[in-house]
């Protein structure tokens, strides 16, 4: 296996971010979003919509590589008031210490090669160098391989559910939640 790494994207990593956006959206989530959200996912606005995230003050964008290949991203930063609420829209305790894991995707014929678990623990590793002590994240229910991954980093769900309107149906997400304090394994 090639030098695996996960290094703070740039924003010249944008299209190489959205490539593995569409290739892992086409193989891992057409059913549940349909082929016709897919196909609609336009190269240049994805581009842009990642130079900006990456820009975003607060945001953190990690970038995984094997190699000279980029196989994976995650997204993370200070949790959002509406991430975090319980159902009756109220804050936990420790909203300020809460972080948001807002998206971890590692194209899948790069999958089980520990490059979801390095892109986690770094931004874990950086969060609570922030200050932030718990982690949440939000899962389709479907997606058993990455609920089993969270699972495997200690990460459980909270009880807290929501549905989103995917346009041809409805996605329903579960919360998941977890300690910050992850150990990188090599």
């Amino acid at each position: 296996m090639s030098a695996a790494e996960v290094r703070p994207a740039t924003p010249s990593d944008a299209a190489e971010i959205a490539r593995v956006q569409r290739l892992t959206w086409r193989a891992a989530y057409t059913d549940l979003l349909g082929a016709e959200a897919i196909d609609a996912l336009d190269e240049a606005d994805l581009e842009g919509t990642w130079t900006e995230t990456i820009a975003f003050p607060g945001t953190r964008v990690y970038l995984a590589t094997e190699g000279e290949f980029t196989v994976g991203y995650c997204v993370a930063g200070p949790a959002p008031a509406e991430e975090i609420a319980s159902a009756d829209g109220s804050a936990p305790e420790d909203a300020a210490t809460t972080g948001l894991i807002a998206t971890l995707v590692v194209e899948p014929r790069w999958g089980r090669r520990g490059h979801a678990g390095r892109l986690l623990g770094t931004a874990a590793t950086d969060l609570r160098a922030d200050g932030l002590e718990r982690g949440v994240t939000w899962v389709a229910q479907s997606d058993h391989a990455t609920l089993g991954f969270y699972r495997r980093a200690g990460w459980a769900p909270d009880g807290t559910v929501r549905t989103l309107d995917t346009g041809r149906g409805t996605l329903r997400e579960v919360r998941l939640t977890g300690t910050l304090r992850l150990e990188l394994t090599r």
